[in-house]
């Protein structure tokens, strides 16, 4: 377990490129599961249980990245493709005795691997906002846009995971400083953010173009982009409650997106409706 900052982005890289990621202890469960009836496993059944774990999800694709040949014309976006690529039998061959988030945290500290899971239950909540809202705009491929917001926060998850002190301290600063901002936190702990990180694992992994951009924070006017930022907006900002001040701005927003009232964004959200007076000021 590291306990200080690493010096360069490439460093962290070769940290996260170099060893066996860890999965959530139920994805593992499930996977050893399925191997033991594995002439019974469907490739979508499979990929339901990959998407509900952020590591697993980028492990898997960056996988199909390294074996995909260059007759393939088309980069593999989603799980299920990527499944159906390597094969049920090879799949199970390469992730064979993974390494688990609990495991590797437990007796470190308590309060790491409590936040490191409140972090994946967040990235967890902003995949199926994102898919839901992406369904309801008649995207093209939705589950495009579930991966990219389930893989928004993956360097945050990996950090928490290899330096649980680093996590926690950055988690310090937030607690200490309501009104910095994330990123400031990060660069104060790290000497640069999760998204650079983030973003150079992208490259290493060579992951889709279309993942990447959907990613990043340079949303432009792409609006699968900004359904994507909007769903992890949400799912930070209501981490703790639906009191956050930052959250009628995020109502409005979507609405924006969604082309319909900031009130209407609550109840699909499933929030009791505001009063009259409030709904009438929106």
């Amino acid at each position: 377990m590291l306990d200080h900052p690493l010096s360069a982005i490439d460093d962290w890289v070769v940290l996260f490129a170099n060893n066996s990621l860890p999965v959530l202890r139920v994805t593992k469960r499930r996977l050893d599961e399925m191997r033991k009836n594995i002439d019974q496993v469907d490739a979508r059944e499979l990929a339901r249980v990959i998407l509900l774990d952020p590591v697993m999800t980028v492990s898997v694709l960056a996988l199909t990245q390294a074996k995909r040949g260059r007759s393939l014309q088309h980069d593999i976006t989603t799980i299920a493709s990527a499944v159906m690529m390597l094969g049920i039998e090879p799949f199970f061959n390469n992730f064979n005795d993974l390494p688990t988030i609990e495991g590797i945290l437990k007796g470190v500290d308590s309060h790491a691997l409590l936040g490191v899971l409140q972090i994946i239950r967040r990235a967890q909540r902003a995949a199926d906002y994102a898919q839901e809202w992406a369904i309801w705009r008649k995207d093209v491929n939705m589950e495009e846009v579930r991966i990219a917001a389930l893989l928004h926060d993956l360097a945050e998850i990996l950090v928490w995971c290899f330096a649980p002190k680093l996590g926690l301290e950055i988690q310090a600063w937030r607690l200490a400083q309501p009104t910095m901002r994330t990123a400031d936190a990060q660069f104060n702990t790290l000497g640069m953010t999760f998204q650079d990180i983030q973003l150079a694992l992208c490259q290493t992994w060579h992951l889709p173009d279309l993942l990447r951009i959907l990613i990043s924070d340079e949303i432009g006017e792409n609006a699968r982009a900004m359904n994507v930022s909007l769903a992890v907006r949400l799912a930070r900002h209501s981490a703790q409650g639906w009191n956050d001040p930052a959250l009628p701005d995020d109502y409005a927003d979507i609405g924006r997106l969604l082309n319909i009232t900031p009130e209407a964004v609550r109840q699909r959200i499933g929030l009791e409706p505001m009063p009259a007076r409030e709904a009438e000021d929106q």
